[in-house]
């Protein structure tokens, strides 16, 4: 039975939907959530330091409270995915040798996002810990961009800060040059690129022109063209699904002017696991947008959920304020905020969930564990924030600045939910 898990406070049980869930929040600079699915227990959370001036004295504070989180849950050494959103790009090589320090041998797979965390600290950490001693779980550290879990016959491949390495510089041969060293780094370890069920890509000026069209356009052609080999999830995928396949993704602005990935792939010879892309019946399918958005669609799925029996992970891509195709509440940002939560509302309910041939595997908001919302505009997070609160309690979140990848988009939200028959 799945269990939340989200405070330094006493948990408090409450029945949420089917199983019984604990949420538990700290409001100490760190929100988190704990996930017990057979066994195996994950931990997710958001840390942003309370105290210190300094990069070091801001990224020791967070740290220290992730410790202090992961200790308390008896999943000590257990973070195997972790994304750092830094206010300058300029501190990635400080930051990266903080992290170094701090982890020794248990360093997870991580990527410095050049996001500014909204609350104006230096920097703010989204960690993934994986629970050692609730089951047989095999943590395996390749390098400081590869960690892959094995428990259960499942194996999770986190991968972080794949960086193009060419001297072309537009966008597109950049975005094929970084697509195919994220296939070379997971063939390294036997895993195959169709294995990839979620990807996260941050571009710098994604809204600015690029030639004659924009950049986010070149990205999401680059990506057509990679992608065009591969039919992702074929071993798994549920079998009477026949919709096109394509993985769960975040394309989202960055500082700077360069193209920077991470991916999770996953990999399992069990026969009780499928996987179904999920559509939302509230939007037109990104990769069926018309050519007014881009010579080639965007070839991505609204979530990627995986099932094991009675239990579903659902990985949530990037989220705006798109009804149709078109977006809505221009200028409006807690308006686009509230359209934005009723999409993925509606992309993980039981309804949704049955219509792609996943009967009883649906979840309302509180199924929710961990979030990210990219602000566009400083101004803005504030009301944004009390209304993502308002509609989703006390739930881990990273707030960043960040370009959405249409100009009068003001708001995007990505996360990762749980459901239980």
């Amino acid at each position: 039975m799945p269990t939340y898990t989200t405070s330094s406070r006493p948990a408090v049980r409450t029945p949420l939907w089917g199983p019984k869930m604990i949420r538990k929040c700290s409001s100490a600079g760190i929100g988190y959530s704990v996930v017990e699915l057979q066994d195996v227990r994950h931990v997710y959370a958001a840390a942003t330091p309370r105290t210190g001036q300094t990069l070091h004295e801001q990224a020791h504070d967070a740290l220290k409270t992730l410790e202090a989180v992961i200790q308390e849950e008896s999943t000590k050494g257990s973070i195997v995915h972790q994304a750092v959103f830094l206010s300058d790009a300029r501190l990635t090589d400080q930051c990266r040798q903080i992290m170094r320090d701090f982890y020794g041998d248990e360093l997870p797979a991580t990527t410095y996002v050049p996001q500014h965390p909204c609350d104006g600290k230096l920097l703010a950490i989204e960690a993934l810990g994986v629970g050692r001693g609730f089951g047989e779980v095999q943590i395996e550290r390749r390098s400081e961009q590869m960690v892959i879990t094995r428990h259960n016959g499942i194996s999770w491949i986190h991968l972080a800060q794949v960086q193009p390495e060419t001297d072309a510089s537009s966008v597109y041969q950049r975005s094929l040059n970084a697509f195919g060293r994220m296939q070379a780094l997971l063939a390294q370890e036997g895993v195959h690129f169709e294995q990839v069920i979620r990807t996260w890509l941050y571009l710098g000026d994604i809204v600015g022109p690029e030639g004659d069209t924009q950049r986010y356009k070149e990205l999401n052609r680059a990506r057509t063209d990679f992608y065009e080999p591969f039919r992702f999830a074929r071993d798994i995928v549920l079998p009477s699904f026949q919709g096109d396949v394509y993985p769960a993704s975040t394309g989202i602005g960055a500082d700077g002017r360069d193209i920077l990935m991470s991916c999770i792939a996953f990999a399992t010879e069990r026969s009780d696991i499928r996987a179904v892309p999920l559509e939302n019946p509230r939007q037109t399918s990104a990769y069926q947008y018309s050519v007014k958005y881009g010579i080639k669609s965007p070839k991505f799925s609204r979530a990627m959920a995986l099932s094991c029996g009675p239990y579903a992970t659902i990985l949530i891509s990037g989220t705006a304020s798109i009804t149709g195709s078109e977006t809505r509440h221009i200028g409006d940002a807690e308006a686009q905020t509230h359209e934005t939560l009723d999409n993925i509302q509606a992309l993980i309910s039981e309804e949704n969930l049955a219509r792609h041939g996943m009967p009883g595997l649906g979840t309302p908001l509180e199924g929710l564990a961990l979030v990210r919302v990219y602000i566009k505009r400083p101004e803005d997070y504030p009301v944004v924030r009390r209304a993502c609160e308002r509609r989703l309690g006390e739930l881990p979140t990273i707030y960043a600045i960040a370009d959405v990848c249409r100009p009068e988009l003001l708001v995007e939200i990505e996360g990762i939910a749980f459901s239980a028959r």
